[in-house]
């Protein structure tokens, strides 16, 4: 349970898996469990957040689509994300991309300024984690401040028992100590926030409107 004591953390968790029975899926739900004890939980599913192509033709008549629009309200209703994504080729789901893509039209930018968590699952030995990587440089480059470690469950298809927890209990507490102390940054942040003044796409160039993206923060005066 949340503790009233602290100010309320929301969390958005989901996985980037279409697939019924997805092994990111079941990582997800397993995340969820384990945060959902600490702080409020929004268990994302990725069909929630499709949608078309990205189109500038399309977003200049009717804006965002209903699916990344969905994503764009709950990362800026959230305090921070974690997503669970496999590995597509040694990359990104395009799925993923693309949702990615439409919310980062949006104004004001969702993910600048969220704390974000990367895990993956897959059969192989090596988890998924070279496309955690690559999706670290589309968040981090909209500012999102992704956590140093990531976690990649290898061998994923027979990682897990009848409750849904890791059947290794060394890998079931590494999980657990990895989300307790992305939650603690979580929290500290949100209760000892940093002012960030101005956020530039291009760092070190003077903001052209026509092609940069420019935000800036209020302070708490």
């Amino acid at each position: 349970m949340p503790d009233a004591r602290k100010p309320p953390i929301h969390l958005l968790v989901f996985s980037a898996s279409l697939r019924s029975g997805s092994l990111n899926d079941r990582l997800a739900t397993l995340v969820a469990a384990i945060t959902g004890e600490r702080l409020t939980v929004d268990r994302g599913r990725m069909e929630e957040f499709d949608g078309p192509s990205y189109d500038a033709d399309r977003e200049r008549s009717d804006g965002l689509p209903s699916g990344p629009e969905a994503l764009r309200r709950r990362i800026e209703a959230a305090d921070a994300f974690v997503i669970v994504s496999p590995e597509y080729n040694c990359s990104v789901p395009g799925i993923l991309k693309n949702a990615i893509d439409w919310v980062s039209r949006a104004r004001p930018q969702p993910f600048n300024g969220k704390h974000g968590l990367l895990l993956s699952a897959s059969p192989s030995m090596v988890g998924g984690n070279r496309g955690l990587w690559a999706l670290r440089i589309p968040l981090e480059h909209l500012g999102a401040r992704m956590y140093p470690d990531m976690f990649s469950l290898a061998q994923a298809h027979q990682a897990f028992d009848a409750n849904g927890r890791l059947t290794s209990a060394a890998l079931q507490q590494r999980l657990e100590q990895t989300l307790t102390s992305f939650l603690d940054l979580v929290e500290a942040a949100a209760c000892y926030p940093l002012i960030k003044k101005q956020w530039v796409e291009f760092l070190g160039e003077r903001p052209d409107p026509l092609i940069d993206r420019v935000e800036t923060t209020p302070s708490l005066g």
